[in-house]
C-alpha cells in the first residue's frame, strides 16, 4: 500500500534527542523498513493524492490555523477512498475539546473544565467560580501549540476580559484553572494500537507555564509504575480504541493522574526518549496495514 505521510510547510521547533530526530529520521526509517511511504505537505494543490492508499496524519501542526481547509481536505481524501490513520471519525471528534465533557461524563478524571461558547459574554468571576481558583487558563476549544493562550487571574484588568470577549465573538472556548502541579510536569504517556510504548515528562522553563520546548520547556524519559500507567490506558480503551497512536497528556493532583488533552490527532510522538519507541510505532503501523488489507 502506498502511504503518505502528512506534513505541514512550517519549521517545527523540536530539536533531536538521543541521536534521532523525529521530524526527519522518521520517514527514511519507515522506507529502510520496506514501506512504500513519501512525504506530503497536507495543503500542497501539486499534490496527486489519488495515488496513496492512506494518509498517515504526522505533522499538520497548522490545520487548527486553517481549519475550513483542512476539513475540506479530509472529505476530499475520504471521497477518494484513501483510508486515514488516525481515523476520520475519530480525528473529527478529537478536533475539538467539547470532547473533554464526554471523558467526564464517561468517569474518568479530567482537569476541571468550563467551555465559554461562541458569543459568551458573561463574567469571569461566574468562570472562576465555577472552577473554585483565582487563576485560570483560557484558550480556543479548536487551538493548538498555545496559540490564543490566555493566563488571567481573579485581579484581571478590563483590557484582558476584553480581549477574550473579542475572541468568543469568533470561538468557543473552554476554560481551565492554572494548576501549579504543572511546574512538577506534565506527563505524556504514548500507547500504538492501544498498547503502552513509553512516557515523557516536559517541564515549563521557571515563570512560565507552558511545557513546549518552544517556550524553553525540558523533556525527558520516564518509567511510571504500572497503576499509572493503567490510569492512563482507560482514556485509550475507552475514547481512543483502534487507534494506531494515542497521547494521553496529563498532571498529578493529590495522587490522582487528571486528564489535560487526548491527542488522537497529530501528537509529537517522543520516537527518540525510548529506545524501543521507533520500532513499536513501525511495528504497529505494519499490523495497522494489514488490517486494512495491505
Amino acid at each position: 500500500m502506498k502511504i503518505a505521510l502528512i506534513t505541514y510547510s512550517g519549521k517545527p521547533a523540536y530539536t533531536a534527542a538521543n541521536n534521532f530526530n523525529e521530524i526527519t529520521d522518521v520517514l527514511p526509517f519507515l522506507q529502510n523498513k520496506g514501506l512504500d511511504i513519501h512525504a506530503e505537505i497536507w495543503d500542497d494543490p501539486a499534490v496527486d493524492w489519488q495515488r496513496y492508499d492512506v494518509a498517515l496524519l504526522k505533522t499538520p501542526w497548522d490545520y487548527h490555523r486553517k481549519f475550513a481547509l483542512f476539513n475540506q481536505w479530509l472529505n476530499k481524501l475520504q471521497a477518494l477512498g484513501i483510508q486515514l490513520l488516525n481515523d476520520y471519525p475519530t480525528v473529527r471528534w478529537n478536533f475539538d475539546k467539547h470532547y473533554l465533557q464526554q471523558v467526564a461524563d464517561a468517569g474518568l478524571a479530567i482537569i476541571p473544565t468550563v467551555f465559554m461558547n461562541r458569543g459568551w459574554a458573561g463574567q469571569l468571576e461566574t468562570v472562576f467560580g465555577q472552577l473554585g481558583c483565582d487563576k485560570i487558563i483560557v484558550k480556543p476549544c479548536i487551538s493548538g501549540g498555545s496559540n490564543n493562550t490566555f493566563v488571567i487571574d481573579s485581579n484581571y484588568i478590563p483590557a484582558q476580559y476584553e480581549e477574550i470577549a473579542k475572541l468568543a465573538t469568533t470561538v468557543d472556548l473552554v476554560a481551565q484553572p492554572f494548576l501549579e502541579e504543572i511546574k512538577q510536569g506534565e506527563w505524556s504517556f504514548i500507547f500504538f494500537n492501544g498498547l503502552y510504548s513509553h512516557t515523557i515528562l516536559k517541564k515549563p522553563k521557571a515563570g512560565d507555564f507552558r511545557v513546549q520546548q518552544a517556550f524553553g520547556g525540558t523533556i525527558e524519559s520516564v518509567t511510571p509504575n504500572g497503576d499509572l500507567i493503567a490510569q492512563a490506558g482507560r482514556y485509550v480503551t475507552q475514547f481512543g480504541r483502534n487507534t494506531l497512536y494515542a497521547r494521553v497528556d496529563g498532571v498529578m493532583v493529590d495522587g490522582t493522574f487528571k486528564l489535560m488533552e487526548l491527542e488522537l490527532i497529530e501528537p509529537f510522538l517522543y520516537l527518540s526518549y525510548h529506545e524501543a519507541a521507533m520500532e513499536n510505532y513501525c511495528q504497529a503501523i505494519v499490523s495497522k496495514l494489514e488490517e486494512m488489507g495491505g
